[in-house]
């Protein structure tokens, strides 16, 4: 399903570039690198769940390797960006302590199997309000689709929880052109209500062509939810590094 998605996804995005590239500027920006996981606290459910952390309870199984693909198209001081941006990990442990998760009771001397999916797809709209030879400051907004699940195995017993849904976020960005390189910060975010989310990132850019910039810094993705469904907050920091290409 997500290979699908991200397939019609690149494909609208072509089409969509061929008719405009006259009139606009278009771009594709893919980012990956290393991730650091902070914390992941889940209870599910919220009121008759035992509270675990993935990063602290259990071990994450092998390296985790995020992969963002953004393609965008600027016209005068708008842009437009999509996102696809999936994100899983594989977790064992043996916590010490039962789990009550959703409705199965899991042993805590004996090894559990854990999975965490938090996908996210996403479309942003950017207005630059300062626009001038150094620097760039834009505010916009971003519509967010949520495509996660938690999931609990042990011998032949196994729970999960799907949570799909839409989330409005702000969008913020700001730039400063050195000569050289471009210094940036750019993310979304939103707190309030039952949950928060944030995903921003602080680096630089280096042009190494006419259509090409070298991209590299720290990325942080922060939120979650409380609602009598779900408790689920997890913090993942990333080294990232990544590629934008443009025509200019």
């Amino acid at each position: 399903m997500d290979n699908l998605l991200m397939k019609i996804y690149l494909l609208c995005f072509f089409i969509f570039a061929m008719v405009f590239q006259v009139q606009s500027q278009i771009s594709l920006d893919i980012e990956s690198g290393i991730i650091f996981p902070g914390y992941n606290e889940v209870r599910i459910p919220n009121e008759q769940g035992t509270t675990f952390d993935f990063n602290s309870d259990f071990q994450i199984q092998g390296p985790v390797i995020p992969l963002r693909i953004r393609p965008g198209y600027s016209f005068g001081k708008n842009h437009v960006f999509g996102l696809y941006a999936p994100l899983s990990a594989n977790y064992l442990g043996t916590p010490g302590f039962p789990i009550n998760f959703q409705n199965s009771q899991f042993d805590g001397n004996n090894e559990i199997e854990g999975f965490y999916k938090f996908n996210s797809y996403r479309l942003t709209y950017r207005r630059d309000l300062i626009q001038s030879e150094k620097w760039i400051l834009g505010v916009g907004f971003t519509g967010k689709i949520r495509d996660a699940r938690v999931s609990l195995t042990q011998g032949g017993t196994t729970d999960f929880k799907d949570d799909v849904g839409f989330v409005p976020l702000l969008h913020l960005f700001a730039s400063y052109d050195t000569g050289g390189f471009t210094a940036m910060i750019e993310g979304d975010g939103l707190a309030g209500g039952p949950g928060r989310a944030f995903d921003f990132f602080g680096g630089v850019r280096v042009p190494v062509s006419n259509y090409f910039d070298l991209k590299a810094g720290y990325r942080i993705l922060e939120g979650g939810a409380e609602i009598s469904e779900v408790y689920n907050f997890a913090f993942f920091n990333f080294a990232s590094v990544g590629i934008v290409w443009g025509l200019r």
